[in-house]
Order: C-alpha cells, then structure tokens, then sequence
C-alpha cells in the first residue's frame, strides 16, 4: 500500500524498494482434498517468500516446506503468510532451518504476519523451526488462527532471545507480538509477547534465564489426551534436568497448550516432537513421519 504522505518513488525495480525500505514479501497458500490426498491447490506469491514443491512421505499427507530465500529478516522487512485449509484437507507446514532476525538500523522494525485457517473436518500441522532475535533486533509478530468446530490443529511457537552460546540477550532490541486462537468465531485464546533487551527483570524472572521460550497449541478436549501428554511431559521433564528445560501443559475451552524453557532449540523441538507423535497417533492411529528437513 502506497503512503500518501511519502514521496514517490521513480524506480520499479523490487531490489531498489528492498534497498530503501526492506523486502515486502507475501505468500497465499490454500490446500483442497483431491481423490484421496490434499494437494497445494492454489499458491500466490510476491517477493521473497516461497514454498517447495509438496512431498507425501505419508501417502496423503501435503507436506510443505516455507522458504525465505534472503535467509534472515531485517528491520524494515515485512512477511506475511497465509494459509487455507479446506474441508477434508490435512496439511504439514514446517521450515528448513530457523527465521534470523537481525539487527534493525534507524529504528525500523521486522514484522511477520501469519493467517492460518482451517475449515470444517480437515487437519493443519504448523511446525516451523524455531525465531531467533539477534542483539539490537526489532521485530513485530502477528498470528491469528481461525479453527472451524470440527478443524484439528497443531501448531508451535519457538522464540530464542540471542544467540545462546554467546550469552548475549537482545542488547537494545525488542519482540512484540500477538497470538490468536478463534474457534467458530469465537475467540478462545489471546497472548501478547513484549520483550524489551534492557530489561533484565524479564529475562531473570520471566525467563528464568533461559533463553528461549517456546508454546504449543492442540486442539483437543479430550481428559485422556491431557493426561497422555502429561505423562509424556513428566517423564522428558526426569530426563532432562530443571536447569535444561520445564515444560508443562494446560487445558483451556478444547485447547492444549503446552508451555516450555530451555537453553538450546533441540532440547525443545525434541520434546515437541515426541508431543506431536503422540497426538497424532491418537488422532489417525499412527506415528506420523518426521519431515527429513530437520535432519540436515
């Protein structure tokens, strides 16, 4: 959208824009049931934001892989990604490696903003690896996740504030943000994250020193499920060390979420992904393939 109140530009060329005032990048995904698999039905995209070609290691499952070829996020910058699962449809969304959000010059700020809709009877699994705040970053996240009555969805969050084999924190950066949860138009959850570098209370007390922070959202109302991944949480929570990761898991209005601290992304993506499997083999009946992207 142009600015009325800023001067025009006489250049078209995208990478002059990306120049001056960062990449403006969008991408539109919709996923329909075709015979007996989900397909990448339709794909819309502009500037740098892409997606491979589908796999089915799972024979109907859609997986996709998102890429951001400019390979980190600066101020300036803008993504925004849109989902659409239609009836019947089930789709796996993950990442090749983690988002890098570098530092921003002259105020500018990095926003990222994600749509995922997931109609009547059909399954979304939004497993992106995780969001790393480099010192000085400024960044804005929005996600908005509208659920039909009948949708499943799985889906994570993973935020690491600095690189922690530096042990160097945000510096003067920030990260704001906001996740939504709809179900049937009505709104069951809402958080804001807002992390301020310089302030070390957060970081102390609300991280408890960790460094990363890390939610995952099921849609589940089901006490056996609860208590599954419970037990599960438990029994990682013995394996791991209270100074290497605390994780629990709530209930809320057909909502799990399950919450987790850690120094190191793969202590969490190993504890989610035990998770996921769980789940999943409580929804289908099997353990679901862990998508070959996360081992190279």
């Amino acid at each position: 959208m142009i600015n009325p109140q800023l001067p025009q530009r006489t250049s078209f060329s995208p990478l002059a824009t990306a120049m001056t005032q960062g990449w403006q990048a969008q991408l539109n995904l919709s996923f329909y049931p075709r015979g007996n698999k989900t397909i990448l039905l339709h794909k819309k995209q502009q500037g740098p934001l892409a997606v491979q070609r589908p796999f089915y290691p799972e024979g109907n499952i859609c997986h996709a892989y998102l890429l951001h070829p400019p390979g980190g996020v600066v101020g300036g910058d803008s993504l925004t990604i849109s989902t659409r699962v239609a009836p019947c449809a089930h789709s796996l969304i993950t990442t090749p490696g983690a988002t890098k959000f570098y530092r921003s010059g002259e105020g500018k700020i990095a926003q990222q903003s994600q749509t995922l809709v997931v109609e009547e009877n059909s399954y979304l699994e939004w497993l992106p690896q995780e969001n790393i705040f480099f010192t000085d970053a400024k960044v804005s996240l929005t996600t908005r996740i509208e659920l039909a009555s009948t949708a499943r969805f799985m889906g994570w969050e993973l935020h690491c504030f600095g690189r922690p084999a530096l042990n160097e924190g945000l510096g003067d950066g920030s990260v704001t943000g906001k996740t939504e949860i709809w179900i049937a138009n009505k709104p069951i959850l809402t958080e804001r994250l807002a992390v301020n570098g310089q302030d070390k209370r957060f970081f102390i007390n609300g991280l408890q020193k960790f460094s990363l922070t890390a939610s995952f959202f099921i849609t589940s109302d089901s006490p056996e499920l609860l208590a599954l991944v419970q037990a599960l949480l438990d029994q990682q929570q013995q394996y791991y060390s209270s100074q290497q990761l605390i994780v629990a898991v709530t209930q809320i209005e057909g909502i799990l979420v399950v919450r987790a601290l850690a120094h190191w992304s793969e202590t969490i993506m190993a504890v989610f992904v035990k998770v996921w499997q769980q789940v999943r083999e409580q929804w289908l009946g099997y353990t679901p393939v862990v998508p070959r992207i996360w081992a190279t």
